[in-house]
């Protein structure tokens, strides 16, 4: 049987952005791909403010960060 292992915390955080990207955005990818018209978007304030407040909401979701390694010792 494979062994199974945490997801890394970069490879979701960054499937998540993508995620709302693709949803609020319609872009296909974050790659950057050297060419302006696949580059650059306009986009409107409100999907802005959509895709923000969507990507709050996946980071309020996943709780807080582990601290314990910045406190000192008791």
């Amino acid at each position: 049987m494979p062994c199974r292992t945490k997801t890394d915390p970069t490879t979701q955080r960054d499937a998540v952005i993508l995620e709302i990207a693709q949803r609020q955005f319609r872009l296909e990818t974050l790659e950057t791909r050297n060419r302006d018209r696949l580059d650059f978007h306009d986009v409107a304030v409100w999907a802005l403010r959509a895709a923000l407040e969507e990507a709050f909401e996946a980071g309020r979701r996943a709780g807080p960060a582990n601290t314990n390694s910045e406190r000192p010792a008791s």
